[in-house]
């Protein structure tokens, strides 16, 4: 074979006459990929292997190196720039400097050789100095514009700005169905009672890491209840005034009687709260724009306890006639209810037209209904001096006193008001429907003066029967609960309405009933308690199923329909009752990690609060986008007196609760 012809180049220069040159270069352009072609395939991969590896290297460490080097131009040069000191000693002000933040107080000491000649130079650094760690300074800062050195409080003032400028561009909103709500309120595990605490305001002495006492944080957290009544208020304000509930989701209001329920129900808790300016505001819309002449249909039981219980406990704590004249007007167009053949109320009442009627798919009244009016329209004859309200629920109490149909004191759930007789005999339950029926027997019997012995003997009777037929015990834990019967059939299902209770059963201890009573109400508070702690968002569902087997996980069953939460108050209004009688701490400790999940899942950045969906997700617990009227006027006035040390403020021993939390004077001495 021959090998290939060779090909030789010539390098020519030529010059014209103009000294102009030209110079064939392709040669030496070409020679070096002739080198490289003359390489083996193996020296080729070698290097080409080697290359690779370097550039992967680079690469890998290059964000460290930019990280260092940033470090040292921003933290050492910069500082070390900082800390030049011009060797003139006449020279007694700050050196202006350049930057992109504040350098450290240093304070400077100007020594050396004098003269403009001397270049500035470094001082020796203190051993002890501290270093500094490096921030992004704010945008004024970052644009090189001259500044001066200055001492130690501006200098921590600017790293403080920093730093709250770095939370505040972390803090992210999530949508919930509309409204903006801030992340953590809505996504972040909460917080422990301790840590809330630790981070409370702490004594003005001077000393920062004292230690808070009990009245600091008690005084904390009535400062955060008054902060949660007012974002609340807010959000009524800006979109429901006036109007029965707020929807703060999509910022409009609901409306069911067309009677400003929340604006009612809350005006107690105003003065309470001592919210004076709201109070006033609220005051001024009763006087000008609350009118019960209008032609609506309107709930016996629930205008009963929010509208008329508001307008009778605002005039005991105000005084103001105004309330109470509000109060005689609503009461009396009330009254068509009683006109019954067997004088158990209708549950719907007309009151523009004074007619009244039941639902339309049924006769019956629920007995709670008929049974929890009675607080209201015996302080309304009181004040009054007209017999003629407390004369109509009277005789419903001594009609039901006197029934068939109970068992071992506990009574049905419906009451039919043709007959006057109990309907759906069989199902015996503590929760909807019948719960305050219990509640309003020792109430009434505390009102009148202790003198109304049917109404203890049904009150104990009932307690009893509970006790024999629906207390049990889950099996994992021995959490005592509350259950239903159902033709003597056990179902372990217990409503959060359940939780007024362990309340219940303290104040009638404290009014000289059996000392069991207490130890039942103290094992109920615990399990209404771990229906809060045994949910993902710390928030209690609206009916919880609880194991009765040994060897079960959990304590706590919760069906998906009943996840829901609508910030009821039962459960604080028995941690109230618990702490006024015991003086136990721990009481306050359950409220106050309660009152910091409702800020955490329910709270609705725009104003107001939200029912949620989900007690079970704390990423998306649902909102339903409803304020119910009894978070402002009873769960928000619990978590105050829960947390006030002030035992005077509405005195167990003078002051009843209906059951709206509207607070009632107890009658002394007892009218006849």
């Amino acid at each position: 074979m021959h090998p290939p012809p060779r090909k030789d180049f010539i390098s020519l220069t030529l010059t014209d006459p103009y000294n102009r040159m030209y110079t064939n270069g392709k040669h030496r352009r070409q020679s070096c990929w002739r080198r490289w072609k003359q390489l083996s395939r193996l020296q080729r991969s070698l290097v080409l292997f080697l290359f690779a590896l370097l550039l992967i290297f680079g690469l890998l460490s290059f964000p460290t190196f930019r990280h260092q080097w940033k470090g040292l131009s921003d933290a050492e040069s910069w500082l070390g720039d900082v800390e030049l000191k011009p060797r003139l000693s006449s020279v007694k002000s700050a050196v202006p400097m350049a930057g992109p933040h504040l350098g450290p107080d240093l304070n400077p000491n100007l020594s050396g050789p004098k003269g403009p000649n001397f270049p500035p130079v470094l001082e020796k650094k203190p051993s002890k100095k501290k270093t500094f760690s490096i921030k992004r300074g704010p945008p004024n800062l970052q644009k090189g514009g001259t500044i001066s050195v200055v001492g130690e409080r501006r200098e921590k003032e600017v790293l403080l700005e920093v730093e709250r400028e770095d939370e505040d561009k972390e803090k992210k909103l999530v949508s919930w169905r509309g409204a903006m709500i801030e992340a953590d309120q809505a996504t972040e595990p909460p917080p422990s009672a301790g840590d809330r605490e630790a981070a409370a305001p702490g004594p003005a002495n001077g000393a920062e890491n004292a230690p808070l006492t009990a009245t600091d944080v008690a005084v904390h957290r009535l400062e955060e209840v008054r902060a949660a009544f007012r974002h609340a208020w807010k959000g009524y304000k800006d979109y429901a005034w006036g109007h029965d509930e707020l929807k703060p989701i999509s910022k409009s209001f609901g409306e069911w009687f067309g009677l400003g329920l929340t604006l009612i129900d809350s005006l107690d808790t105003m003065w309470i709260l001592n919210l004076k300016e709201e109070f006033e505001e609220a005051k001024q819309w009763v006087n000008e724009e609350l009118s019960f002449d209008k032609n609506v249909d309107v709930n016996l039981f629930e205008t009963t306890i929010r509208v008329l219980g508001g307008l009778l406990s605002t005039y005991h704590l105000t005084k103001d006639q105004l309330f109470l004249d509000k109060a005689k007007d609503l009461g009396s167009r009330l009254m068509p209810a009683f006109k019954t053949p067997s004088k158990i109320p209708f549950s719907d009442v007309n009151i523009g037209k004074g007619t009244a009627h039941p639902p339309r798919w049924t006769s019956d009244s629920t007995l709670a209904e008929v049974t929890s009016i009675q607080l209201e329209f015996r302080e309304l004859s009181r004040l009054t001096n007209n017999p003629i309200y407390q004369d109509a629920v009277n005789e419903v109490m001594n009609l039901v006193h006197k029934l068939p149909g109970k068992q071992d004191g506990l009574v049905p759930m419906f009451i039919n008001t043709n007959t006057g007789q109990f309907t759906h005999k069989g199902v015996y339950t503590l929760g909807a429907r019948a719960d305050s029926y219990y509640e309003y027997l020792l109430k009434q019997w505390i009102q009148g003066g202790k003198v109304e012995d049917e109404l203890l003997e049904d009150y104990l009777q009932a307690i009893d029967g509970v006790k024999k037929h629906l207390v049990k015990q889950t099996g994992p834990n021995k959490w005592t609960f509350v259950g239903e019967l159902s033709h003597n059939r056990f179902n372990p299902k217990m409503d959060h309405l359940v939780c007024f209770l362990p309340g219940t059963l303290a104040l009638g201890v404290h009014y000289g009933l059996p000392g069991d009573h207490m130890d039942l109400a103290k094992e109920l508070m615990e399990t209404c308690h771990q229906m809060y702690t045994q949910m993902e968002t710390g928030l209690s569902p609206e009916i919880a199923h609880f194991s009765l087997q040994p060897g079960d996980a959990r304590d706590i069953i919760v069906k998906p329909a009943d996840r829901h939460n609508l910030l009821r108050p039962e459960t604080v209004e028995s941690l109230f009752y618990m702490y006024r009688f015991t003086n136990d701490s721990k009481y306050r400790d359950w409220g106050w990690e309660i009152l910091q999940n409702f800020n955490k899942y329910t709270k609705v950045s725009d104003g107001g609060y939200t029912s949620i969906n989900n007690v079970c997700d704390r990423v998306n617990p649902a909102p339903r986008d409803k304020m119910e009227s009894f978070f402002l006027g009873e769960t928000l006035k619990y978590f105050y007196l829960l947390f006030s040390d002030n035992m005077d403020l509405l005195s167990l021993d003078r002051y009843i609760f209906n059951t709206e939390a509207h607070p009632l004077p107890i009658w002394s001495p007892t009218p006849k």
